[in-house]
């Protein structure tokens, strides 16, 4: 973590799709920076900003990470719901937070991303960045995927399972942790590989260091067969047999403003209800 002087003369404020209150509250946002003669886009990314405002969830969140790490806009998280592991402040917060994000330092984590992209044959993808992770799955009624999976140019294993997840470290607390895979925190510079429904009780969570370019290659059982990458939640690209998905670090990270207050292990505990005593909870 990191304590900065941000100058903001440019800000975008970025609302959850279909939400009546995301909306409303914008226009208020919007209100407070034009009072102050800052000025304002709406769902809109441009290199030339000084600061986004993300106002929904840490879903809504992740769909402007890519864009706010390659140009390193910093971001700020207003969670309209329940408390976030990357949107952890709420909204009676905002004004003060921005007000203190204008006026002062502040503090900046540096999350680390991943790059992937497939490589086959015929052609090679563009990279696509990914703040929690990139999955490899398969169709749900296929049958189990082959995937041997190597780091840098040394086999690792040859993983037969429903797929893989390839995490960040932010990402532990996400499908990761659904899939039996290990919480990592934040700050750690890792790469996870966590195998979905895996035939063998042997195949377990795998810890990288994120120096690593790490691979899977796929193979199919037939020339029907495909498999599906998945990042931060978007249906990027359809493998075929001998295809390659490649995972790297991004080199850019996603410069997230946290809380004076911020406790990483508190927002684990209430997220995950650790320490609550279930039987008087339900």
């Amino acid at each position: 973590m990191t304590r900065e002087n941000i100058t903001v003369n440019k800000v975008s404020i970025i609302t959850k799709p279909d939400s009546e209150e995301s909306l409303v509250f914008s226009q208020q946002t919007s209100q407070w920076f034009s009072e102050r003669n800052i000025d304002v886009l709406l769902n809109e990314i441009t290199p030339q900003l000084d600061l986004i405002i993300v106002l929904g969830g840490d879903g809504t969140l992740l769909h402007i990470a890519e864009q706010a790490a390659k140009s390193s806009i910093p971001v700020l998280g207003i969670n309209l719901g329940s408390l976030g592991f990357l949107t952890e402040l709420s909204k009676v917060d905002t004004f003060k937070t921005v007000e203190q994000v204008i006026k002062s330092e502040v503090n900046i984590e540096n999350r680390m991303m991943i790059k992937s992209r497939v490589v086959s044959k015929e052609t090679t993808s563009n990279y696509r960045f990914a703040l929690n992770e990139v999955v490899i799955t398969k169709n749900a009624l296929d049958r189990i995927l082959n995937l041997s999976t190597s780091v840098d140019d040394a086999l690792l294993t040859e993983y037969r399972a429903d797929g893989l997840i390839f995490s960040t470290p932010t990402g532990s607390t996400a499908y990761n942790l659904s899939a039996g895979g290990p919480l990592v925190y934040p700050g750690l510079s890792t790469i996870l590989v966590t195998p979905i429904c895996p035939f063998m009780l042997s195949s377990r969570p795998v810890i990288l260091p994120a120096d690593n370019i790490v691979s899977t290659k796929f193979r199919a059982r037939g020339v029907d067969e495909t498999a599906q990458v998945i990042v931060d939640g978007q249906r990027l690209w359809k493998m075929k047999n001998n295809d390659k998905l490649e995972i790297e670090p991004a080199g850019q990270p996603l410069k997230l403003i946290v809380a004076d207050n911020h406790n990483y292990f508190s927002i684990l505990r209430k997220k995950l209800h650790w320490g609550v005593d279930r039987k008087n909870n339900f």
